[in-house]
């Protein structure tokens, strides 16, 4: 890749994306090269079973039909102790796999607990590079990641469903900070409106009475329009300007933190602990500040 030139095709980007999450040869290279796109960061989030991807599989088919070019980042589940991807429901994205104006990319959280991907910063960073109308992001949204994906995205939509906790779910102060429009998924079944309610009474008590509410009932493509109406004009330049420098300097702390720890032993950090968490007096606080020796 130039020095001067965006990425041009999908064999490149997916190339260059590989090279940068594995940390290659010369992934360095090109993540100080990239010049990136001014393109829309969208992040979906909210509890499993919200049906996140039926409403995103839906909404995606509307910009395609609208001959947009989309990329997709999903970021899949792994637990600690085995680190692969899992794209369970998600395979009904399949039906776009085939078409030539959509990039899927699937990221494994690679064991930061409930977070997003210790890459996925830089996996849409080279994103950018392509020049795409939409990045749409998807987490798990099970515990940190839901705060996290708000500081990756421009626009953060909060995905939940009546009748399953989440007026409980809806309360979380985190969400309420991190969401620019909420979603009603399934909204066809009863106490639909009762979770708008609450969710729009807490909405009030946080001062932010102005966040769009939208009714989907995504697997009939209902509200997908209004969806994307909102997002569209979710535009406020000043409001945006100051969000956006909380948000790079929360990224670059990401990034400096992780080159400090790029070369610290795991292996060995686990065989101390191994050989410690069984005495009487082992106090991890105390095993951290003395370096774990």
């Amino acid at each position: 890749m130039s020095h001067n030139s965006s990425i041009t095709d999908f064999k490149t980007l997916a190339r260059s994306i590989s090279v940068v999450e594995n940390e290659a040869k010369g992934f360095e290279d090109i993540l100080q090269q990239l010049k990136p796109h001014d393109i829309p960061v969208i992040g979906f989030t909210g509890p499993p079973g919200a049906g996140k991807s039926t409403l995103l599989n839906a909404l995606i088919g509307l910009l395609l039909d609208e001959n947009k070019k989309i990329g997709l980042v999903l970021v899949d589940p792994s637990s600690p102790f085995n680190l692969g991807a899992l794209l369970g429901d998600r395979l009904r994205m399949s039906n776009y796999f085939t078409n030539q104006n959509i990039f899927i990319r699937s990221v494994a959280t690679r064991g930061s607990l409930g977070g997003l991907s210790d890459k996925i910063i830089e996996v849409v960073e080279v994103m950018k590079a392509y020049a795409f109308d939409y990045i749409f992001i998807e987490t798990v949204g099970v515990g940190q990641s839901e705060v996290e994906i708000a500081g990756l995205a421009d626009t953060t939509v909060v995905v939940l469903v009546p009748e399953s906790g989440d007026g409980v779910q809806a309360m979380k102060a985190g969400l309420m900070e991190i969401a620019d429009i909420f979603v009603v998924n399934k909204a066809d079944r009863a106490d639909a409106d009762g979770l708008v309610n609450s969710i729009s009474l807490q909405l009030q008590l946080n001062g932010r009475e102005d966040l769009p509410i939208v009714k989907t009932v995504a697997v009939e493509s209902i509200g997908i329009k209004e969806l994307m109406f909102e997002i569209e004009h979710l535009k406020n330049p000043e409001k945006n300007k100051e969000r956006k420098l909380v948000l790079l300097t929360e990224k670059a702390l990401r990034i400096i933190s992780k080159n400090r720890m790029k070369d610290f032993d795991r292996e060995k950090l686990k065989k101390e602990l191994g050989d410690r968490m069984n005495d009487a007096d082992f106090n991890l606080y105390q095993f951290v500040k003395s370096g774990g020796q």
